[in-house]
């Protein structure tokens, strides 16, 4: 039998979808088989509506080696898993002669632990499982969630966090799962043959293709100790977030709240003078914690480090401690000590960490009116390591709508450590850029307007001119707003401005209720609009005429005093290169390009994209912003705007919507 082309497969999986072939998604398709095949290394920008999971998909099936692909959220991993694997799969049966299996892999705490929820395992809530579970009909949420989840437990066959629907909030979660660090192991636990996060890693090891998180890939870089199966291709989808999971994933932290749970715990199971010591270290943090501002530690201050050194020693001998005694007399001692020792060794790991005070590091306080204060720590890059550890045994393609900034694909592979594109070297990873499109037509269908009359934003200043201008673009458009604002408090405040202003036009505001739900009335109302900030810069997918006017109120730079971006820029400048182009300009043209891409979803969608930010127009970065976003008719003219707008809203009534 001939071996069946690539263009058969790919037209066979379109079919089996119901999509549409498009150029592109070819395009995209024989690069991703190329780069498989020589085992180099692709970054593909493949635009809204390309299809680009099945552009990457049918190859790496095809090429029939181990493939992981990693994305950045639960919804694209849902449409891969549910959707478009299964489908796929089906289709390229007959023309492969085989079936490549398939699974979903995630971090141990995304999966129900049987051991906390029947043996209820040491918490120090005030309503813990026992206390729910032999109450006869409990009142809190908290209670309510954990009978829903402990029913939930008898039907589920994978365990997973987000098969439960409605979902449960991150305190009950936290009482019924557990971290990697806190597992007993499959072979000491009286439910390892039954465990889901076991089967999970077990359906993995089996599968031709794994599909996982952003999270869970930098933690097998990371941590040295492989979580993910071995593989030849790994394809990073939503790639535009790669490198801020890294980060997160590599940032430690210290909180009091979290340093007296690690106190309370290892009280039960060591002696009194070793408890002690950690206590008094414990009330030494707090009490300087209280005095915490908000910003970088350049050097770690002699109190702080006099702090962090006694908690180190203070943990190390806890955990020293607590290898060497037993205690009979505490119920399921096993599971006690283990989430003991998990405690106590991240409280020695960050102290010890900030203490060594490593140049890669950057060490900074942070305050939250809710949460308090807290220490944190993160590398100054990770592009160094995502080099080492992503590209030097596999091929890795890397794929997002929005790959190209400034034009070119060089800024964001300098953030995953590629030196820039043909550069020769015998440690220089080789890679490719390729852009296959859109099949949109953005210069017809979208326009892009600067608000260049408006007055030039200031930090944190009343801007009364742009919410002039926004209520007169909202009026014009009859409401179908997308409103992206740089922070909550822009937002809240425009929503509360605006909502007097022109009440015909309900607004709704990002926390006021879930995203899902938010989003969900905003597609079903056209003269609604939808106010927030960051999540919906990116996770808003609403075709149609409910979304025909997308309004940045300004460029999102980094704030000024953003420890961890502030210190990145500085770090460029001290090597010779320009900081506010590397990391400011680069991370305001990502979001952005993903927020511009909110407004044009399917061919027949048309609206304007209106940055009220006079400097996309003016300053000398404007251009490079602009050449990061999709190619929409550009203008300044706000009378000719309002006419479209209002052109464009007459055209969808008309049409019924």
């Amino acid at each position: 039998m001939t071996k069946p082309s690539l263009s058969e497969l790919l037209h066979a999986a379109v079919t089996a979808v119901g999509g549409t072939e498009r150029p592109g998604q070819a395009a995209m398709a024989d690069a991703v088989a190329e780069a498989v095949d020589d085992g180099s290394h692709l970054l593909v920008q493949a635009g809204t509506g390309t299809g680009k999971s099945l552009g990457y998909l049918v190859p790496a099936l095809a090429h029939g080696e181990k493939v992981v692909v990693a994305t950045a959220t639960l919804a694209l991993q849902r449409q891969l898993v549910e959707r478009d694997l299964p489908r796929t799969v089906d289709a390229l049966h007959p023309l492969l002669r085989r079936r490549p299996d398939f699974a979903m892999l995630k971090g141990r705490s995304n999966y129900l632990c049987l051991h906390r929820l029947h043996e209820g395992a040491p918490q120090d809530e005030e309503e813990g499982l026992f206390d729910v579970f032999e109450s006869a009909a409990p009142t809190s949420r908290l209670g309510q969630d954990l009978l829903r989840v402990r029913d939930w437990s008898d039907e589920t066959e994978t365990g997973d966090r987000d098969d439960l629907t409605p979902g449960v909030s991150d305190r009950a979660w936290s009482q019924v799962s557990v971290s990697s660090r806190e597992c007993l192991g499959a072979s000491k636990c009286a439910y390892g043959a039954e465990c889901f996060a076991e089967a999970a890693r077990e359906r993995a090891k089996l599968a031709e293709v794994i599909v996982t998180n952003h999270a869970l890939l930098a933690i097998d870089a990371i941590e040295g100790a492989p979580v993910l199966p071995q593989h030849d291709v790994l394809i990073v989808d939503e790639a535009h977030e790669l490198v801020s999971r890294v980060t997160g994933v590599a940032t430690g932290e210290l909180t009091p709240g979290q340093v007296n749970r690690a106190v309370r715990r290892a009280a039960k199971l060591v002696n009194e003078k070793i408890a002690d010591q950690l206590q008094t270290a414990a009330e030494g943090f707090e009490r300087l914690m209280e005095l915490a501002l908000p910003g970088r530690l350049e050097q770690i201050p002699e109190d702080l480090g006099y702090t962090l050194s006694a908690l180190r020693d203070a943990a190390r001998a806890v955990i020293s401690a607590l290898g060497a005694t037993r205690d009979q007399s505490v119920q399921d001692e096993d599971a006690v000590r283990k989430q003991a020792l998990a405690a106590v060794e991240t409280i020695h790991d960050v102290s010890e960490r900030i203490t060594q005070g490593s140049e890669y590091d950057v060490v900074w306080y942070e305050r939250h009116d809710r949460f308090g204060a807290s220490l944190r720590v993160a590398p100054l890059s990770v592009s160094g390591l995502l080099r080492d550890k992503l590209f030097a045994e596999r091929s890795v393609v890397l794929t997002s709508a929005t790959l190209k900034i400034g034009g070119d694909f060089n800024g964001v592979g300098a953030s995953l450590g590629l030196a820039p594109e043909g550069t020769e070297g015998e440690d220089v990873p080789q890679w490719k850029g390729v852009d296959v499109g859109s099949p949109f037509d953005y210069p017809k269908q979208g326009i892009l307007y600067v608000a260049r009359h408006l007055a030039r934003p200031a930090r944190d200043g009343e801007r009364g001119d742009m919410l002039d201008e926004l209520t007169e673009l909202i009026q014009a458009a009859g409401g179908r707003t997308l409103g992206l604002f740089s922070s909550m408090r822009a937002a809240q405040a425009a929503a509360e401005e605006l909502r007097t202003r022109i009440a015909e036009f309900p607004i709704l505001l990002q926390g006021e209720e879930t995203l899902g739900e938010l989003i969900k009335n905003f597609a079903a109302d056209p003269q609604t609009c939808l106010f927030g900030t960051l999540s919906l810069w990116q996770g808003v997918d609403v075709p149609g005429a409910s979304c025909q006017l997308v309004v940045m109120d300004k460029i999102p730079f980094p704030r000024p005093d953003d420890p961890l971006m502030s210190a990145r820029q500085r770090a460029v400048e001290e090597a010779g290169g320009n900081g506010f182009m590397a990391v400011a300009a680069t991370h305001a043209a990502l979001l952005m390009a993903q927020g511009a891409g909110r407004l044009v979803r399917a061919t027949g969608d048309r609206g304007v994209v209106a940055v009220l930010d006079q400097r996309l127009a003016t300053a000398r970065y404007g251009s490079f912003l602009r050449d990061s976003l999709p190619d929409f008719w550009y203008t300044v003219d706000r009378n000719q705007v309002r006419r479209s707008l209002a052109a464009i809203d007459a055209a969808a009534k008309a049409d019924g919507a």
